[in-house]
């Protein structure tokens, strides 16, 4: 029985909504778009990460900083010279040790453990160890614009030591300057005397050179610099004696080992070209 064109047409209708809608064929122009978008992507330049930057509160890359390492840390007290001696061997020459206390004005091992324990020095731990202390230094004013000058020193081993620098002294831990002043005019320059220190003339500054007390052992001395009027001294050059340097109440500390300080000669000279 031969179908008629309507039977044909519903068929074809039925078959088509049966598999869902129809799919559009790609065509040659969508291919040539496709391509020349891809071809747009990969060839882009990559973006300014410099403009990002400027918008950040934090570096994209980030420094890494190395580790703090135990050759940067202080030594501030050792129990016995001999541990002292132990621990400086391997950072030190043997030269430049040997000859603490024998070359003419160098103190020698026991002096640098009694500045230790008294916390006066402090030593980082390095090769060669560096020597850190506070010194605070009295430039004494005289008449005619003259200043009190240490020339020299004679040490207990009957050494002598130029110095021809202001009196100056190593501070002591928790010291204010106006006491260590007041200490060091004490100590070196006899019995209590009234000080006065000239208003605005305190200045801090960093000296680092090579220890003259301790040979081949750097030092970094921060300096306490003032300008005081000290009464009751001679107007003439004269000479101070000073007792131990530091105290031994129990005799464990083994002071007569030290090399101490036992005169101090003083001279005035003029500050500038005015001087009288």
């Amino acid at each position: 029985m031969s179908k008629t064109p309507e039977s044909l047409n519903n068929a074809q209708n039925n078959t088509k909504s049966s598999l869902g809608p129809a799919k559009p064929i790609t065509t040659l122009p969508d291919l040539f778009l496709t391509a020349v978008s891809l071809l747009f992507l990969f060839s882009s330049p990559k973006p300014n990460h410099t403009l990002f930057r400027k918008f950040l509160s934090f570096p994209p890359n980030p420094r890494r900083f190395p580790k703090m390492t135990t050759t940067s840390q202080s030594r501030t007290s050792f129990a016995t010279p001999q541990a002292l001696s132990d621990w400086l061997k391997p950072r030190l020459s043997s030269d430049s040790l040997d000859s603490w206390g024998v070359k003419p004005g160098t103190k020698n091992l026991h002096n640098l453990w009694l500045e230790l324990s008294e916390g006066e020095t402090s030593l980082v731990d390095s090769s060669p160890p560096l020597r850190t202390v506070n010194v605070v230094t009295v430039r004494i004013l005289g008449k005619g614009n003259l200043v009190l000058v240490e020339s020299r020193q004679e040490l207990s081993d009957g050494s002598f030591r130029d110095r021809f620098r202001p009196l100056s002294e190593k501070m002591k831990p928790h010291e204010t300057t106006e006491e260590a002043v007041a200490r060091a005019v004490k100590e070196e320059l006899g019995s209590s005397r009234i000080v006065r220190i000239v208003p605005g003339s305190y200045r801090k500054k960093l000296e680092e050179r090579n220890s003259a007390s301790y040979p081949g052992l750097p030092a970094r001395y921060v300096l306490h610099s003032v300008d005081a009027w000290v009464e009751g001294l001679p107007e003439e050059d004269f000479v101070t004696e000073e007792k131990e340097e530091y105290e031994d109440v129990d005799g464990t500390r083994g002071l007569e080992k030290a090399v101490s300080v036992r005169k101090h000669y003083w001279e005035w000279v003029c500050s500038d070209s005015l001087c009288s």
